[in-house]
């Protein structure tokens, strides 16, 4: 494959969000979870679709900016809804803390 460096330089932008069901970006896509510390998102997949697949569940899953969260999100969305499940995703680009959230009634 032949290197275009505009386009490898922007898929190595850290506020650039890989959508990995996207064929074009899916080619940059690089599994780190060997240094990551193992499979999370498919342990957050399994949890999910084997364990709960009828009731919701609760997942923290951390990162420093630009380290790939949302690429990952991305690609768990993309694993749940080969299986069939209906995902909602959004990015939120302000901090939540408990001060502003409030129970929905």
């Amino acid at each position: 494959m032949k290197l275009h460096l505009p386009t490898f330089f922007k898929a190595c932008n850290p506020a650039k969000t890989l959508v990995v069901g996207n064929p074009e970006d899916r080619k940059y896509y690089i599994d780190f979870s060997a240094v990551r510390g193992g499979k999370i998102i498919e342990a957050i997949e399994r949890t999910i679709t084997r364990l709960s697949p009828d009731e919701p569940t609760c997942q923290l899953f951390t990162g420093h900016i630009g380290c790939g969260k949302s690429t990952e999100l991305l690609r768990l969305k993309a694993l749940l809804e080969e299986q069939q499940f209906h995902v909602v995703y959004f990015e939120s680009s302000r901090e939540t803390t408990a001060n502003n959230c409030h129970p929905i009634r």
